[in-house]
């Protein structure tokens, strides 16, 4: 009998053994890709900060590093692409963007996540089928829309404004979807305790779901911000002048007149590409959050 529970005892300690090896080769495995993924994806990044760092030769000789740091060209490059101007823009144009779809995308993720009605998940099935629909294929109607050639709009023409470049985004089916789902999973006795005191839903949403919902909502915060930041397509499509263009259709018009100067259009990119940083690493906590807490059910 003791030698047979040595031998059992020998045998679970060599398959421990060969079970700890192959977890610490797995690990092994996982991490070299998640390595060399981040590399992959932070290279470019590096690429383009270090040249905006470089004299016009060292971009010439594709050097890795710069030998003396010119920190001017960020100062040429904003100087010369008039980026005070498209900054400005762009921030009144986010800043108008943002406030419309939080307004729609609470509104709408609130009465299709707490709200029983007819019709309601026709609706809601409808509202996703549009993020089926490439970009491409709504341009021409949403741009005859902003002429006016469709329908009246108040002024007439929304082409070069302000309308033309925020209301089209104003409503989002990924936002209201996002906070559809958070919303639908907040218990049904919160509900109940503030009809006993005589809550309606707006007083309900704006005293109870809106304190708890801050991850979602900061998340589609970052979403929709760095998509009105980086905005190209359509302002270049509904915009002919510099009176309302954003700091992407100001950077893409300092590439056709820099040209070959690769230093200074890295440092364009660089200053463009610095507002979206500062959100995210400020959002960063609550965007995992969101993440994380909002679910697929339902």
């Amino acid at each position: 009998m003791d030698k047979a529970a040595e031998i059992t005892s020998s045998e679970q300690k060599i398959s421990r053994g060969k079970k700890s090896a192959g977890q610490i080769i797995g690990r092994i495995l996982i991490y070299a890709v998640l390595i060399g993924g981040a590399l992959i994806f932070i290279f470019p990044f590096f690429w383009m900060i270090s040249n905006s760092l470089m004299t016009l030769g060292e971009t010439a000789t594709r050097v890795l590093l710069p030998k003396v740091p010119q920190w001017s060209n960020y100062l040429d490059a904003w100087n010369q692409a008039k980026f005070s101007k498209y900054l400005s823009n762009s921030v009144l144009v986010t800043l108008g963007t943002l406030t419309g779809l939080l307004f729609t995308s609470i509104l709408a993720g609130y009465a299709f996540g707490r709200i029983e009605f007819r019709g309601k998940g026709v609706m809601f099935g409808l509202f996703l089928a549009t993020m089926m629909i490439p970009e491409s294929v709504t341009l021409i109607p949403n741009y005859l829309l902003i002429r006016g050639a469709i329908l009246p709009l108040p002024g007439g023409s929304w082409l070069n404004t302000y309308w033309a470049l925020t209301v089209p985004f104003m409503a989002n089916a990924f936002s209201i979807f996002l906070l559809r789902q958070f919303f639908s999973q907040i218990p049904k006795e919160l509900w109940d305790a503030a009809r006993i005191d005589g809550a309606d839903h707006m007083r309900f949403l704006i005293q109870i779901v809106l304190p708890i919902s801050k991850a979602p909502i900061m998340t589609v915060l970052l979403f929709s911000f760095t998509a009105s930041w980086n905005a190209f397509q359509w302002p270049l499509l509904v915009t002919t002048n510099d009176k309302w263009r954003p700091i992407m259709v100001g950077l893409w018009g300092f590439v056709q007149e820099a040209g070959p100067q690769t230093h200074l259009l890295m440092a364009g990119a660089v200053i463009s590409l610095i507002p979206v940083l500062i959100i995210y690493f400020i959002t960063q906590k609550q965007f995992t959050q969101g993440i994380a807490t909002t679910g697929l059910k339902g």
